[in-house]
């Protein structure tokens, strides 16, 4: 028997918000974390990008805002990024009629933040910087949060975000808790035991084999450029192609336009108002390659990429997780291609080893003359080719050089109840 979103506690109101977003039935992820949540229990969510885990703690979120009415901010969602915060905020407008929310990030004015604070609102999203920035000048308070999301929590306590974070928390008092993310590291555990108390631990398999197809292209460095811009040339769909450094991926976009692509660059040294018009243009379809920093890896759900290329490695298993889970979300089919030069193999070995997939080796000459998936028989790529591998024929003028078959002497060595309003303490008032 199919699980509705009436048999998991959801009212009334927000059944007709679902309904009026085309959104029928609850997934796996929600399932499981909507009813704790709404038992005012700590959660931490562990599942895979695009398996729906930002309405699995909107829809408990705006269901106790509905419920307990008094002064705000009542809640309080942080991301790692803007980008982010801007979609966790669209989600919740579309289902909290008579609801007020502030976004809090940096990149813009305050005085556009600061007026929507002091307005009054029942729920603030936004970045940790900002909004301790807005804690200093006296704009914000988190003394009355009673739910406090950490979304993508893994990349929140990375190193730069940790002490942020840690200080956030102090802000509030006793607030319901979660944590959400596609990954959860080790030391993320201990940062769960010093403030979650006794949370409910959701994981969310990755169907991987279902959805995702995820090949890898060996490809000497000077071919890299030709070689991307041929596999776009046989894509149809919508694409992200994932660099390293906010010059490089500024660069490449120039390029890919240069030949003749339709690309838009998503990197951080671009001002908020460019990167929103960049993220609508993409959604819109007018763009159709965005090349990006790892700024766009993380929760976006832009649902019609059906094509991501990490045309960089990254660096570590996490980020590799982020970025292909832009494609194939809920159950929708999409491919990923990573890029492994020969400079690359020791990083690649370094990251097979800190637990990335052995990915199966993409047929060069299938994929650039016919766009046709094909793999190497009986490959998984771990490492460089063997010792005795044969020299690549000469290459005819303007043929990509197969990447299977690179020259190796170029490489190079190398338990709270649900909201009490009467719980603050008097020094935890306005």
């Amino acid at each position: 028997m199919t699980t509705t979103f009436a048999d998991l506690g959801v009212n009334a109101h927000l059944l007709s918000a679902l309904a009026r977003n085309s959104i029928d039935s609850p997934v796996t992820v929600q399932v499981e974390a909507i009813p704790p949540m709404l038992r005012g229990r700590d959660v931490v969510i562990q599942a895979p990008t695009g398996s729906g885990k930002t309405l699995a703690f909107i829809l408990p979120l705006v269901e106790r805002l509905i419920a307990v009415k008094g002064p705000g901010p009542r809640a309080l969602v942080v991301t790692p990024t803007r980008e982010l915060a801007i979609q966790v905020d669209r989600v919740f407008q579309s289902l909290a009629t008579g609801l007020k929310s502030a976004l809090v990030y940096g990149g813009v004015g305050y005085a556009t933040q600061e007026h929507a604070l002091k307005s009054g609102v029942d729920l603030v999203i936004g970045t940790p910087g900002r909004l301790l920035d807005m804690v200093s000048r006296r704009r914000l308070s988190l003394s009355r949060v009673q739910l406090l999301v950490l979304d993508e929590g893994d990349e929140m306590l990375d190193a730069g975000f940790a002490p942020d974070v840690e200080r956030i928390i102090e802000l509030t008092y006793q607030p319901q808790m979660v944590l959400a993310s596609a990954t959860m590291p080790d030391w993320v555990s201990r940062m769960i035991e010093r403030h979650l108390d006794d949370p409910i631990r959701i994981r969310i398999a990755a169907p991987v084999e279902d959805a995702l197809e995820h090949g890898l292209l060996r490809v000497v460095r000077a071919e890299k450029l030709r070689t991307l811009s041929r596999l776009l040339q046989h894509h149809r769909g919508s694409a992200i192609v994932f660099g390293r450094t906010k010059h490089g991926v500024r660069k490449l976009s120039r390029d890919l336009r240069n030949l003749g692509h339709d690309s838009a660059d998503l990197q951080g040294n671009l001002s908020q108002n460019v990167r929103d018009r960049t993220m609508d243009a993409f959604r819109g379809l007018r763009t159709n390659i965005l090349v990006a920093t790892n700024v766009a890896a993380r929760g976006l759900d832009i649902s019609h990429v059906d094509l991501v290329i990490n045309y960089e490695l990254p660096d570590s298993p996490q980020w590799l997780t982020h970025r292909v889970g832009r494609t194939a979300r809920m159950g929708v089919k999409g491919r990923a291609l990573t890029f492994l030069t020969p400079e690359d193999e020791a990083a690649w070995r370094t990251l097979r080893r800190q637990g990335a997939p052995a990915l199966p080796e993409l047929d060069v000459r299938h994929l650039l003359t016919e766009g046709d998936w094909r793999y190497v028989a009986a490959s998984l790529v771990e490492t460089q080719p063997r010792a005795g591998a044969p020299r690549e024929p000469r290459r005819v003028q303007g043929e990509v050089r197969p990447a299977n078959s690179w020259d190796r002497r170029r490489r190079r060595p190398r338990g709270r109840g649900p909201y009490r309003s009467d719980q603050r303490p008097a020094s935890a008032g306005a």
